[in-house]
């Protein structure tokens, strides 16, 4: 089997893997919003994704040429056939030392690891939200996202990430909605409080996967 044949049968896989996936997590969906519980069952059922190793390699997803700044994630979207509609499964490639404000994501999001190191920061918001351009958050704890150890957020949870260790991450980040139709979504300083909004400050375009 030549080498274009043989990358030919793998794309073929992963889009079957892919779409067998996405299809169980919208049975587990149909209800409306997840709860924390609906999570956890999405989360397996991506872990199981991740398992499949052979599908998502560093050759066919590698990571960016920037080592610093925003250009030091790259952003794959595994279902780019599905539009602004519904869920959105990315395979995210950051280099180490990559960092973000911290943001929410105003839809829910589960991160599963197939490879790499990601510190998730997970902060409380304080304050009453009555004032748009400042809020009050506090560090509640650290969790470090890597191969068997996955993290699930509702719509409101406020999280930053910082890529650790020596190489790249391959992530599944998976959403009630594209990231890039999230328009309202913020950032926020947890020194000073300014908030953001994070599409508008942070925001790359996805690379799309057929």
């Amino acid at each position: 089997m030549t080498t274009s044949s043989t990358s030919a049968s793998i794309s073929l896989v992963r889009r079957q893997a892919v779409d067998a996936t996405l299809a169980d997590v919208r049975r587990l969906t149909a209800q409306g919003v997840p709860d924390r519980a609906t999570l956890s069952a999405i989360t397996a059922r991506l872990e199981q994704l991740a398992a499949q190793k052979a599908l998502f390699s560093r050759a066919d997803f590698p990571p960016p040429a920037e080592t610093r700044g925003v250009g030091a994630s790259t952003r794959y979207r595994l279902n780019p056939d599905d539009g602004d509609g519904g869920l959105a499964l990315y395979l995210n490639s950051i280099n180490p030392g990559k960092t973000t404000a911290p943001h929410n994501h105003t839809t829910w999001a589960v991160i599963v690891a197939v490879e790499g190191q990601e510190v998730n920061h997970i902060y409380e918001r304080t304050d009453d939200r009555s004032n748009p351009h400042h809020a009050h958050i506090h560090l509640a704890r650290e969790f470090t996202v890597q191969p068997g150890a996955p993290i699930a957020f509702l719509p409101d949870d406020i999280h930053s990430i910082a890529v650790v260790g020596t190489e790249p991450t391959l992530h599944f980040h998976l959403y009630g909605q594209p990231l890039e139709t999230l328009t309202g979504r913020v950032a926020i300083d947890p020194d000073t409080g300014e908030v953001k909004n994070y599409n508008a400050a942070y925001f790359r375009p996805s690379e799309a996967v057929a």
